[in-house]
């Protein structure tokens, strides 16, 4: 996106950050709405620098930030997420965890799932596992659309159990 605004305006980011943050403008509508009526930039890249200029986006923010951030309000679900987090590391030492605004995911080779705080009270479990039947407990994929073709919904740490675990571990094998 960078350097796509650079090859558009001919002007870098830190140009653009230094110009908003001079119009003393507060919100990020305003920003916007500044920086296409004022300087034409189209929404998508005016929508960018203002999250530049806040730091509002993810790549903006440390992983750590981003989960204290998913997890404000729903730290009941804290330990499902790490329950989940331990029992995946033990598959090997070639598991990213790529925490983002509103999730974690885990890529091998490719993603093979997303640990999302869906409600104050639940976690939903996104999973890669094409070819797999839906069953009650292991669900269509729900919100994910086609990053996951599964979705576990867990509330509680006692859930993560055998089968999670297995779901997990297959979704991780087949993203090789």
């Amino acid at each position: 996106m960078e350097q796509g605004l650079l090859e558009k305006t001919g002007k870098p980011l830190a140009h653009w950050v230094k110009l908003v943050k001079a119009s003393k403008l507060e919100k990020h509508r305003a920003m916007i709405e500044f920086l296409k009526t004022e300087h034409g930039l189209t929404y998508g890249y005016a929508n960018f620098v203002a999250h530049k200029t806040r730091a509002s986006d993810a790549a903006s923010q440390s992983g750590d930030d981003l989960l204290h951030n998913q997890y404000k309000g729903k730290e009941s679900l804290q330990p499902v997420y790490e329950k989940i987090l331990a029992e995946v590391l033990k598959f090997g030492d070639d598991i990213s965890t790529v925490p983002k605004k509103a999730a974690v995911s885990l890529i091998r080779k490719h993603q093979f799932a997303l640990i999302k705080p869906a409600t104050k009270t639940r976690i939903d479990l996104g999973l890669k596992l094409t070819g797999v039947p839906i069953t009650e407990r292991l669900g269509d994929s729900g919100p994910f659309g086609t990053m996951c073709t599964h979705r576990v919904q867990l509330t509680d740490v006692s859930e993560v159990d055998e089968a999670v675990v297995a779901w997990i571990k297959e979704a991780y094998e087949k993203s090789v």
